[in-house]
């Protein structure tokens, strides 16, 4: 019987800064949720395999090469998830998918379980990225592809936006270092958000945004102006 109807996922952005995960498995799979997790910086991630390490594509060889990951060559067992953050259930086997994640439920771990997503408790989103601004995309399991499509359209979407991502983290710094009344530090921020800077941002007019800056910033931030637009044109 046709159906549309898919479980509700949370969204969430999840800071891995001094946590540890673990990868299981680093075929085709594995390399690729790897290289996404270790995009976030993780403190440590244990990686495992059955293959020596020496008989590892030269991918999976590489990415074991960050100094944060460590490598066994040996199944996934209990001891392994304890204290994890996130585990990566990617084996090329689907029935030791589901070993470990039935371990990380035991365990309260969150577990992405790449053979059957059903059987963890973490989806992994289509991300678009530039710079420190990024988007994640999901279909809620429907359409894995559809979010692949979208998230490079998304990409194009973002840059100018990645521009004004990158200002405002220099200027809120500055703002709260004046220790001016939190509802004016509201209120800046949101006449900067809602500004033309964007528009000029994206396309270079560099001009108009320090002229708007002049006019609506503090004077004594001033002197920061030409800081501020480093490099976001």
């Amino acid at each position: 019987m046709l159906t549309d109807e898919y479980t509700p996922l949370y969204p969430v952005c999840l800071s891995l800064d001094r946590c540890r995960c673990l990868v299981a498995g680093l075929g085709e799979v594995g390399r690729r949720k790897l290289s996404g997790l270790l995009a976030s910086r993780p403190a440590a991630v244990t990686v495992l395999d059955i293959l020596p390490k020496e008989e590892l594509c030269p991918e999976a060889r590489a990415l074991l090469e960050q100094p944060c990951v460590s490598y066994a060559c040996r199944p996934c067992n209990k001891k392994d998830i304890e204290g994890c953050t996130l585990v990566f259930a990617a084996t090329g086997s689907h029935a030791e998918n589901l070993r470990i994640a039935s371990l990380c439920r035991e365990a309260h771990v969150l577990c992405n379980c790449a053979s059957s997503p059903e059987a963890g408790n973490v989806t992994l989103p289509a991300i678009a990225r530039q710079g420190s601004l990024s988007i994640a995309l999901s279909t809620g399991g429907a359409s894995p592809a559809l979010a692949r499509r979208w998230r490079h359209e998304l990409e194009g979407w973002l840059t100018p936006r990645a521009r004004m991502v990158r200002l405002m983290g220099r200027l809120r710094p500055l703002v709260l270092a004046m220790k001016a009344d939190t509802r004016q530090n509201t209120a800046l921020f949101r006449l900067v958000a809602a500004s033309p800077l964007q528009i000029w941002l994206e396309t270079g007019d560099m001009d108009q945004c320090r002229q708007w800056l002049l006019t609506h910033l503090p004077p004594a931030l001033h002197e920061y102006i030409a800081e501020l637009l480093d490099d976001c044109s």
